[in-house]
């Protein structure tokens, strides 16, 4: 899914395969990855969106996101999961460098007050223009926020990993990246966000980001 031959800048987009917090739905649904390989192939303001999905699997996603990384040599990296609970599409602004996990992942594994990244910072920020993101997608009537928490699941693992990789290894140092979460589908439960919505939302946020080369100043506009 995540092979196109196109010598472009192209944006990375990643999704999650379904894990055990399905929501009501019958079926194994994941709305991160429905949305971002429905962008897969797109081209946003003269940009190339690859998308691929990574595991449910602590040890296993950041090996698949360092290898994609390495692979399509990104502009921009925004790496997308699902937060059931949540009804506005969120703009995480932090990861932190703990896995702490309430269930087990994909492949069973649980770890607890466990670091990411051993000797890694304890946290990085997003290189997101995350505040002109939110003016843009509330301003367009898709709900927003910006989140203080991407929790301590596989999705803090993936966006830590995702920040770490950009600042430590050779070549990237100009990439920007960062972490989105979005809700439930509607057949999963409430509050939920319709996936056209959803997608509608990303493929602005993906839009502002690159129109963007730094963050609106806190304050301005009538978003906070």
């Amino acid at each position: 899914m995540a092979s196109l031959s196109s010598s472009s800048s192209r944006v990375l987009l990643t999704g999650f395969d379904p894990f055990g917090d399905t929501g009501h739905s019958s079926q194994p649904l994941n709305p991160s990855w429905l949305a971002v390989k429905a962008l897969h192939g797109k081209r946003i303001g003269g940009h190339l969106v690859v998308a691929a999905q990574l595991p449910t699997v602590f040890q296993a996603s950041m090996d698949e996101l360092t290898r994609l990384i390495q692979l399509h040599k990104p502009a921009l990296v925004v790496c997308v999961g699902q937060a059931g609970g949540r009804g506005a599409i969120s703009l995480e602004r932090i990861a932190i460098n703990v896995n702490d996990a309430r269930i087990p992942d994909n492949a069973g594994a649980q770890p607890v007050d466990t670091p990411v990244v051993a000797g890694g910072p304890a946290a990085y920020f997003s290189s997101l223009p995350i505040k002109a993101m939110l003016q843009a997608l509330q301003g367009a009537g898709v709900a927003a926020e910006v989140s203080q928490t991407a929790g301590t699941f596989v999705c803090n693992h993936v966006f830590y990993a995702l920040m770490h990789a950009l600042a430590t290894r050779r070549g990237f140092k100009r990439t920007r990246g960062g972490f989105v979460h979005v809700p439930y589908l509607p057949e999963q439960g409430a509050p939920s966000m319709p996936l056209d919505e959803i997608v509608r939302g990303l493929r602005l946020a993906v839009a502002t980001a690159l129109a963007t080369p730094r963050d609106i100043a806190r304050g301005a506009g009538a978003v906070s």
